[in-house]
């Protein structure tokens, strides 16, 4: 009951929602990119919202599935086909044992997410199972996914009897993509501690301007470059404080960092803003070349957005339970605990 990596990745990990708590002893959570993603690909799988998902950067693995299994994958959208037929984002599908899965070519978006009916079988560390790359443990071995890689499922499953011989089957229902009345390219943020510190002018370029994503960007970092550099208005040194998942830093060239899941605990450069929660996901989804921009708002609204977000997660919950029972008889899905909000 497994999968095997017949072909590595660029940056495929085993993540989840995170490792709280251990922030004072400088871990930092860690988890995935787009933790909105992640809990709708186990949701649609019949899993708990937190169950570790596999993150899947373009190019990416290719998989064989060694037994049956029931999948989801959500996210970027990197062109899966399975025996020469694409496979769709946003639904459950059977797969056979004996399958191959391919990512061909990336259409939308810069990470994917890959549940599996039941979650993978890897330990905990610290109450997570997200990979730590820095630390080198937590997920499959601490590291990303490399050929040969065989990762065991916790639950066995087996196909419906009655479907065909085909290597795929994908059911008839799915999650619909988390469309807001936005710009693609709109990410909502709040004024930072240190925004004040910034020049008038620079203030009215980070409200008006687009900013380029630059190479190198990663899991820890977006670089954001702008069309000139946005300047302080004092030259004092901060004292290295506390930072988080969506924290933008101005640097010392006068350019940008949105911090992002393996960001470091502390960080002594300008907190200028902060990305709200509910929309991490639209900043992580842009890829390298992009462009984003930012619309300032107050904390109630993020606070808003954030409770907004939950319900349609508490909702899809819900339906794919009830879905998943009428589609697969032969599986028990009412057991599902239902998750409640965190705020």
């Amino acid at each position: 009951m497994s999968l095997t990596i017949t072909k590595a990745g660029l940056l495929d990990t085993l993540q989840d929602l995170g490792r709280a708590g251990y922030r004072h002893l400088g871990i930092n959570p860690t988890g995935a990119m787009d933790q909105y993603s992640l809990q709708v690909a186990n949701l649609l799988v019949g899993n708990e919202r937190e169950e570790a998902c596999l993150e899947l950067f373009f190019p990416a693995a290719t998989l064989s599935f060694e037994e049956d299994a029931l999948i989801a994958i959500t996210g970027a959208d990197m062109g899966a086909t399975m025996s020469g037929e694409n496979l769709p984002v946003n639904k459950p599908i059977w797969i056979r044992k004996g399958s191959l899965l391919h990512f061909d070519h990336l259409k939308e978006g810069y990470c994917s997410y890959l549940a599996v009916r039941g979650g993978f079988d890897i330990p905990a560390w610290l109450g997570s199972r997200s990979t730590h790359l820095r630390a080198g443990v937590g997920g499959w071995e601490g590291r990303t996914l490399k050929k040969g890689d065989q990762i065991k499922f916790r639950k066995t499953i087996q196909c419906p009897v009655d479907w065909n011989k085909n290597h795929h089957h994908t059911l008839p229902f799915g999650a619909a993509p988390l469309r807001e009345a936005l710009p693609s390219d709109l990410v909502f943020a709040l004024r930072g501690p240190e925004w004040e510190e910034l020049d008038d002018q620079s203030k009215e370029l980070l409200s008006t301007s687009s900013f380029t994503i630059t190479v190198p960007s990663d899991r820890m970092g977006f670089r954001l470059r702008g069309e000139q550099p946005l300047i302080r208005s004092t030259d004092r040194e901060l004292v290295s404080t506390t930072v988080d998942f969506g924290t933008i830093q101005i640097l010392p060239n006068g350019q940008m960092v949105v911090l992002l899941a393996d960001h470091q605990t502390t960080g002594g450069y300008p907190r200028i803003a902060q990305v709200i929660k509910a929309h991490h996901h639209r900043l992580v989804q842009k890829r390298p070349g992009e462009q984003i921009r930012f619309k300032w708002v107050e904390y109630e609204e993020s606070v808003r957005s954030c409770i907004s977000q939950e319900q349609n997660l508490r909702h899809l919950q819900i339906a794919c339970i009830l879905k998943l029972e009428e589609h697969c008889t032969h599986e028990p899905f009412r057991n599902q605990r239902i998750s409640k909000p965190d705020h």
